[in-house]
């Protein structure tokens, strides 16, 4: 992984802790993690709390979906086909200098021949 990589995974981490502490405040109009923060979690934040908070979490949510895509494409491995790599190089740079071409009389000869002897 390369400087990017790092830059974009601790940026990733930062971002999924914030979401995580920022859910947890939020109000959800019963008694829930909010309350644990002493009252009304919104409250703090003044009147407008929730939609500023709405709109933290909008973002953070955004970030985190943006992140992972950018991530994983870091990430991504090229893809190899076994097939290929098992191949050896002399035989891909230089093809046989057989008829490869004709390979259909080849087997109407073999078929031919066959029937003739028996």
């Amino acid at each position: 992984m390369g400087t990017i990589g790092v830059v974009l995974l601790v940026i990733f981490i930062i971002v999924c802790v914030l979401l995580v502490l920022l859910v947890s405040i939020q109000d959800d109009g019963e008694d829930g993690m909010g309350g644990l923060l002493g009252g009304r979690g919104t409250a703090a934040f003044g009147a407008h709390s929730a939609s500023v908070l709405t709109k933290a979490t909008a973002v953070l949510v955004t970030l985190f979906f943006v992140l992972t895509i950018a991530l994983a494409l870091v990430n991504k491995k090229p893809k190899t086909d076994k097939f290929v790599d098992s191949i050896p190089e002399e035989e891909i740079a230089a093809p046989a200098a057989s008829d490869a071409g004709n390979w259909w009389d080849e087997a109407a000869e073999t078929t031919d021949s066959t029937e003739a002897a028996e």
